[in-house]
Formats: C-alpha cells, sequence, structure tokens
C-alpha cells in the first residue's frame, strides 16, 4: 500500500491494524466501510494493515474480494486504480462464522505475523442489534480482546433498562476504554467544524448563551422512505433511531462548555455534564408522526403506533442554557433532506427604525450550520436596501468548503471514526454514562408517548409542529437558497 504523507501517517495510529469486520457482506459494508478502508489504506492513513471479513455466508476468500471489488466500482467516491485494487486485496481475508472461534484466531494469528512487530486489534460490528452480543462472544472465545478496539453500530439499547444491561455484558468482556459507540453524524466534518467555530474564534464565545441567543433548531428530515428497514424500524421509530443516538450528541456540541484541553476525556466530560443537564422530556412538548402508506409496508403492523416522524422542545437546565429551548426535528419521506443547526439570535430590545422599514419583517438574524459533507455557514442580518429612505433587507453572509479548493481533503465520516478509532480517540464517540443519561431523560416521553398524526409524504410533517414551536418558526424550508458555488 502506498506510505503516503507525514501528515497521512501524522493523524493516522502509530501501530499496525488488524480489523476484524463482523458483518463484512453486508450493506454498511458495501456502502461505508469497505471504499472507507480502501481509501484510508490506499491514502497511507494507516501504516500496515489487514482485514478479515467475518459473516454468515460461507463463501471463499476470492469471492469476498469479489464481492469488496464490487462495493469500491459501485460506492467509492473516488476512482479506483488497479495498483490500489491489488494492493488492498492482498490484506483481505475471510472467515465464515460457521467455522468457529478457532478459525478466526488462527486468522488474526497470520494476519499478525504477516504484519510483525506489535500490531494493535479493531473489530468492528456492522451487525444487527440483536446480533451485537453474540458477536461480542464470538471474540472472547477467539481470545481477541487483549490489545483491541471494538467499534459498535447504534442502537445502544431501546430504553434505561435494555441499555444499562447492555453495557454491563459488554463491561464484561471489554473495558468501556476499549468500546467505541459509532454516531456517523459526529464524524462529519462540518461537526467538528463546530467546535472550531465556538471555540477558534473570540468572537464567538461571549455571545453563545441565553443572554444573546434565543433559541435552537437541530432538523434533520430525510426524504427517504424505509426500504428493508421497515421490520427494524417498526420495533424503533424515529426518537430512538434518530433522537438518542444523533441530534442529542448534535446538541451537546452546540452546547458544551469549553473543555479544558481537545482531548477526548474533557470533551466527553463536557457533552455529559450537557446530558446531566437536560430536563426529562415532557409529552406535552413533542410532535410524533407516521406518513400515510406506513402501515402498509411490510413487516409493519397494520395499527401500528410507531413514529417515522418526531418534533419535540427540550431544555438545558444550566447557567449558559437557562430559558432557551433547543427544538428537535427529524422524520422519513419529508419534502426535503437537509441536516440543519440553526441559532436564532435575540432581536434588539427596541426598535429606531420606522414602520415599514421592514426590520423584524422576516425573522431574527440567525447563525447557520449546514451539517452536509461539504461544510457550509451562513450568518443572516438585516441590512440598508440601496436609495432613498430607511428599508432594510435581509442579507446574508455566507461560507462553503467547495470555495476553498480543500473538499478534496474532506474525509467521510465513516473513515474518520475508523481512524479515531484506530487511534483510540474517543472525542467524536458516545460513552456509556452519556448514553444511559439520555434513555434516562427519555423515560416520560417512552412511557406516556402522545399519539402519532398523520402526515403526508412530501409535506414537512404534521400540522401540529407549528404550534409547539410558536411564536417561533421552522427554519426550513429556507426562504433563500444557498448561493451557488462562486465561478473564478
Amino acid at each position: 500500500m502506498a506510505t503516503g504523507s507525514k501528515y497521512n501517517q501524522s493523524v493516522g495510529p502509530k501501530s499496525p491494524q488488524v480489523l476484524v469486520l463482523v458483518g463484512a457482506t453486508g450493506d454498511l459494508s458495501r456502502r461505508k466501510l469497505l471504499p472507507g478502508l480502501f481509501r484510508l489504506t490506499s491514502a497511507g492513513f494507516i501504516p500496515a494493515c489487514r482485514i478479515i471479513g467475518v459473516s454468515l455466508d460461507d463463501i471463499s476468500v476470492d469471492e469476498f474480494r469479489k464481492i469488496a471489488r464490487g462495493a469500491l466500482e459501485e460506492f467509492s467516491t473516488r476512482k479506483v486504480s488497479e495498483k490500489d485494487w491489488s494492493a488492498f486485496s492482498e490484506i483481505l481475508d475471510y472467515v465464515s462464522l460457521s467455522a468457529g472461534a478457532s478459525v478466526l484466531k488462527a486468522a488474526v494469528k497470520n494476519a499478525e505475523q504477516a504484519l510483525g512487530g506489535e500490531s494493535r486489534r479493531i473489530h468492528y460490528l456492522s451487525v444487527p442489534p440483536n446480533a451485537a452480543l453474540s458477536a461480542v462472544r464470538l471474540l472472547r472465545e477467539a481470545d481477541l480482546v487483549e490489545r483491541s478496539r471494538i467499534i459498535m453500530e447504534k442502537p445502544f439499547g431501546t430504553d434505561l433498562t435494555t441499555a444499562r444491561s447492555l453495557n454491563a455484558k459488554l463491561h464484561d468482556v471489554f473495558s468501556e476504554d476499549q468500546i467505541f459507540r459509532i454516531d456517523h453524524f459526529l464524524g462529519k466534518e462540518p461537526a467538528q467544524n463546530i467546535l472550531a467555530f465556538r471555540f477558534a474564534n473570540g468572537f464567538m464565545e461571549p455571545i453563545w448563551n441565553r443572554n444573546f441567543i434565543d433559541h435552537v433548531q437541530i432538523d434533520v428530515p430525510e426524504t427517504l422512505g424505509l426500504g428493508k428497514r421497515s421490520g427494524f424500524y417498526e420495533q424503533t421509530g424515529a426518537y430512538r433511531d434518530m433522537v438518542v443516538t444523533h441530534l442529542f450528541q448534535i446538541l451537546a456540541f452546540m452546547a458544551m462548555e469549553p473543555p479544558t484541553a481537545l482531548e477526548p476525556q474533557p470533551i466527553s466530560e463536557e457533552k455529559n455534564k450537557v446530558f446531566r443537564s437536560m430536563v426529562p422530556l415532557d409529552s406535552h412538548n413533542v410532535v410524533r408522526g407516521q406518513y400515510t402508506g406506513y402501515r402498509s409496508e411490510e413487516g409493519v403492523n397494520p395499527e401500528s403506533d410507531t413514529e417515522t416522524f418526531i418534533a419535540l422542545k427540550c431544555q438545558i437546565d444550566n447557567w449558559r442554557w437557562a430559558g432557551v429551548p433547543f427544538y428537535l426535528r427529524t422524520g422519513k419521506k419529508l419534502a426535503e433532506g437537509q441536516r440543519i443547526i440553526s441559532i436564532a439570535f435575540r432581536e434588539p430590545p427596541k426598535s429606531m427604525f420606522p414602520a415599514g422599514s421592514g426590520v423584524g419583517a422576516q425573522g431574527p438574524d440567525h447563525l447557520t450550520f449546514d451539517l452536509a459533507d461539504a461544510s457550509k455557514m451562513s450568518l443572516s442580518f438585516y441590512g440598508k436596501r440601496p436609495g432613498p429612505g430607511m428599508r432594510l433587507d435581509k442579507l446574508s453572509l455566507q461560507f462553503a468548503m467547495n470555495d476553498t479548493g480543500l473538499i478534496g481533503d474532506v474525509l467521510e465520516a465513516y473513515e474518520r471514526l475508523i481512524l479515531d478509532a484506530m487511534r483510540g480517540d474517543h472525542t467524536l464517540f458516545t460513552t456509556a454514562e452519556g448514553i444511559e443519561r439520555l434513555w434516562e431523560i427519555s423515560i416520560p416521553l417512552l412511557e406516556t408517548p402522545p399519539p402519532v398524526r398523520l402526515y403526508e409524504p412530501g409535506s414537512w410533517g404534521p400540522k401540529s409542529i407549528h404550534q409547539l414551536i410558536a411564536p417561533n418558526a421552522w427554519r426550513l424550508p429556507f426562504e433563500r437558497a444557498w448561493r451557488a458555488k462562486s465561478e473564478g
């Protein structure tokens, strides 16, 4: 594989890596993990690596390599050269689950001998929730716990009881510092840019509090339906699937206090302080929705009460955020696919501008983060319209990563998170304490959920979302589109 630049080597792990990919032939592996590992190894981010695929499929190593090649051809965002593919295929191995722990142990031993020196093990469980603990037991039987780290996919339980049980069983095998609970939202470059924007700029910190911020919106509508996931989703719903594992994690980045250092433990502690300060959810501040037609999908109860949409208001009861509502919204089959954080600033206490000037007509000033892979930010404000008189229009300052010429350097979320786990960096991962606290504040909602309200596919959800946020308004859909990329 390519040795890479000093920059690549400086952000990668120091030791060679043996990665056991459980669920290696599944959808996530094909779409994200195999293409991501190909990029990390071919770009030189990992000094040396061996990948052992594990799944239920009874296939040969060559057949697994064909699956991997097909995944790269279909899903890789970069051109796959024959030279890079040849090098990547050589580091791939495969063990069927039916072969048992002893065969997996031997495969890892062979990989470590091929790498030479002191290597680390990283186990990625790309499996359904009900298969996670059996995969953990397999790793224990194969004696692969030592010198290892384990990456786990959501959901991390479905309520407080199951989360505590899952964590207890995990801790029987792996210590907490070995466990990496992955949230691909936090792996996105724009999410990390929130930390840079907040804590690297002196002009922002003095106004990042209840004295200047009126409310915050975190909005992640999706246009996609459920596809083949309807059976899984029927047991989960939008709140468990998206809010606990994604939106609350973004909220913590937005609301956390400055950490003592830009290091994993201080950042995790500040995130957990936010979770500890959150007020238990009130069902009266929650709107649950279900798109028409959901109950007729395969695997769905004809009388299902599962929500495919949720909007809620939550509060953080601490000195910085007391009285500032945080509005969260996400759902399936909505009008647009977006990932937006919008901070609404308080309006001036008194206006000196004449009636009809336009001031305040388009709502408060907003700072908006677009959490799509191509990072964008916008700051809206009122400015004078050219010409006689005093007419004001809503204007905006905008930044887009596309304009910097550095968009090619952006790592995809899974690439970044795999690299961080290999380095033992927990900054962008969720802790057992944080997850259990979030399920704790969820108890009132889970015990007495409001009824689901129907909404039409392609809409913005049930009409009652407007009463939830009143007297404010949802930022999406935007009145003005993002500016197109500038030419020249």
